[in-house]
């Protein structure tokens, strides 16, 4: 593998969340636990395509925000009774300093749409 530092565990809140672009391709999401643990996912929830980085992190678990799928972080699975799966990334934490292989970054996931917004509908005033 060729790890590649893409930030510092600091710089993910705990509990929270840090987009990593790609050059193609959706983003990838670098979630910490409240134990410091770092994990890797596809920023898209495998049921409507929801940004996983902008949901809330439990135990090593993410909650999508568009309908609180619950989706674990180790391995990218909903958990039951949700079915479905995000692609996860090798991940790893050497130093302080979060690191994800370059090949992954650069092969993975490439082929899946992003999700897209739906119409929008103008009101009368």
């Amino acid at each position: 593998m060729n790890w590649i530092v893409v930030c510092a565990v600091d710089d993910i809140p705990r509990l929270g969340s840090r987009r990593v672009a790609r050059e193609r391709g959706m983003a990838v999401a670098l979630f910490r636990t409240a134990d410091d643990r770092v994990f890797a996912l596809l920023d898209r929830c495998p049921h409507k395509g929801g940004p996983l980085s902008q949901g809330i992190v439990f135990g090593e678990t993410v909650a999508c925000p568009l309908h609180n799928w619950a989706i674990g972080l180790a391995d990218g699975r909903a958990q039951a009774p949700d079915e479905g799966c995000t692609v996860s990334f090798g991940c790893r934490v050497d130093d302080g300093r979060v690191m994800l292989d370059a090949g992954e970054l650069a092969a993975k996931a490439l082929d899946l749409p992003a999700p897209k917004a739906g119409p929008c509908v103008r009101i009368a005033a």
